[in-house]
This record gives C-alpha cells, structure tokens and sequence, in this order.
C-alpha cells in the first residue's frame, strides 16, 4: 500500500533513513526517497535540513539535490534562499533534465511564468538531441509538455517545439485542451457537457500520472565494462551465450533500446554493472551468478536504486559505451550487425 495519510508518510521515511545506514552504496537515492515523504507529510523544515544534510556530503547530484530544496523552501516561506538557489542552478546550466524541470515547475507554481517559460526554453536547447531522426528522449517530451502548459497560460503562440510536445503526448485529449487556462471556469459551471468534458480531461491527466508513477524507474538495460565482461567471463564461463563479445554486447544494448523505444516504450536507461555487485545481488537471491536469468533482475534492482544513465544521451553528450567519443559519432549512429 502506499503511504497517504502524514503519520504513514514520516514512518516510511524513518524506514528509508534506516535503509540508508546499512546500504551505504545507495545512500543518495534512499535519502532522496524520504525527503519526498517528509515533503508529503507537511514535515519541511525536517525535509530542508536532510537536504541540508545531503548536499554537506559531496553528492553524486548536486544540483537536483539544490532544486528540490529550493522547491522545498519556497514552499514554507523561504523564496529569498530559494531564488538564490535557482539562479545558482541557472547559470550552472546543468546536463540533466531534472533540475531544469523542477525549478521551471517551481517558478510556474509561484505564478513566476516569463522565468518558468525562459528556464524551460534554456533547458530544452541545451539538451534535445539536433535533428529530426533522434529520438525525444523520455526526460525531455517532459521538459516540452512543461513548456507548452507554460506557454499557453502566457498566451502565446504554437511554435516548433509546441508542436514536437504535441506529437509526443499519447492521450487522446490534446495538450492545448488540458492546458487551457480557462479550464478552471469549468469547474464552477453548472453546464452539464463542460463539466462532463472537464472530468474527461482529469482523468485523462489521472491516468498520465498513474503511468508515471507505475514505472518511477527507467526500464534499465545491462552494460558490461569491458574489464569487467573480462572478469565475469572467466568466473562464469556459462554466460558466454548471454557476451559473445565485448563488441556485440555493445551493439546489442544500442540494438535493444531503439527496439523498445520504437514500440513505445519510454523513461529508458542503462546502468553499468560490476562483478561484486553482481555476485552479492545472486547471494541475496540465493543463486549462482552463472544464472543468466538474474541479469535482468539485477538491471531492474540498480535501476531501483538510482544507477540508470538516461538512454539517449542529452544533446552533445559522450556515448554511454565510455569511449569518450560523442554519442552521435559512436553508437548514436546507425546500428551494426
């Protein structure tokens, strides 16, 4: 069940505080897990200070981290401190989509539309892949769906990107019908059609945030460093059939991301795998490494935790495979047999 009442919220953070301490690999994403429950419980100043707590840590996220605490104490009075923090966020033009994201929705709760509608806009032309054959990446048709709600409360026209949101959105109801500004007008209508189109449009929304919330990880493919390929082989020669080579499992997780984003299948990512992970994940199931079934299993637990690269690369990004060369150059380009 999940927590929805305050009391159930601040016990299932405890919970996740407690998780922390023992797993300290996945300290990070943990502590982001009960912060969130803490926020949800009403509990800031407690949700401020673990953020506090973080950031004095050296993170693997720095500036997400900054973004939900600037989003954090905007919300019980502290905007000095939180527009102090969003501007550090601006001008640190950060590679990732979610800090972009959260303080453009921060900004646009706070009635902030022209700087919401300029930190989307920023975020959006540092990272949409160039060119119309790549594919919008799942973090992206986020930061596009932000832009065009935003644009429409500013009353500005369709542009390019507006209609890039527009394809992207599966529902049946149109973006620029659940983003009318004049939508709230229907809720005070004694019109029956307007308030049945209305409930139409919420539980289109419903069912959007339903499918969100049903997959909070991406769908997580497995790379293999080459060193570590090397080392899980020679242990478990078994699971040659599964790594031919370095080069194919290279081109098979390439291979099998454009398969599942050509089926619609979004929110995709990789994560890297290393042999002690793997071998103490096995343990705790109560297997062999040798199982070729745990490999997914395994994919979908470091998922979980945190561990999944968003696949594709932002706009100008390395390729995932580590070479260091520019993923529209490596396996950005077209995939070999």
């Amino acid at each position: 069940m999940r927590p929805d009442t305050p009391a159930d919220h601040i016990t299932e953070a405890e919970r996740l505080l407690r998780t922390a301490e023992q797993y300290p690999a996945d300290h990070e994403p943990l502590l982001l897990q009960a912060v969130a429950h803490l926020e949800l419980a009403g509990d800031r100043e407690r949700a401020s200070t673990l953020y506090d707590r973080m950031l004095a840590a050296n993170p693997e996220h720095p500036l997400l981290i900054k973004a939900l605490q600037a989003a954090n104490l905007w919300e019980y009075g502290h905007e000095a401190e939180a527009r102090a923090l969003i501007n550090g966020i601006r001008t640190a033009a950060p590679a990732d989509a979610a800090p972009w994201e959260i303080i453009a929705e921060t900004l646009e709760s706070h009635d902030e539309l022209e700087t919401s509608h300029d930190c989307f806009t920023t975020a959006i032309t540092l990272l949409l892949p160039a060119g119309d054959d790549e594919p919008v990446p799942y973090n992206i048709q986020s930061l596009l769906t932000g832009r065009h709600r935003v644009r429409r409360l500013l009353g500005l026209p369709h542009d390019e990107w507006d209609a890039l949101a527009d394809r992207g959105h599966a529902s049946n109801i149109s973006l620029d019908e659940l983003h009318d500004p004049k939508r709230l007008w229907a809720l005070g209508s004694d019109n029956p059609a307007e308030l049945k189109a209305e409930i139409a449009r919420l539980r289109s929304e419903l069912g959007s945030y339903r499918s969100a919330l049903s997959r909070p990880f991406p769908v997580a493919v497995l790379h293999w460093p080459e060193d570590e390929l090397t080392e899980l082989l020679a242990a478990y020669p078994e699971l040659e059939s599964e790594y031919p080579t370095q080069r194919a499992h290279l081109t098979d997780i390439e291979a099998s991301l454009r398969d599942l984003s050509s089926t619609g299948t979004e929110n995709l990512g990789i994560v890297t795998a290393t042999v002690p992970s793997y071998e103490a994940f096995a343990a705790s199931e109560q297997s062999s490494p040798a199982n070729a079934d745990l490999l997914p299993q395994y994919a979908t637990t470091l998922a979980a935790r945190g561990r999944a690269v968003a696949w594709p690369p932002a706009k100008g990004a390395a390729c995932w495979c580590g070479s260091g060369v520019a993923y529209r150059d490596c396996h950005g380009g077209p995939v070999q047999g």
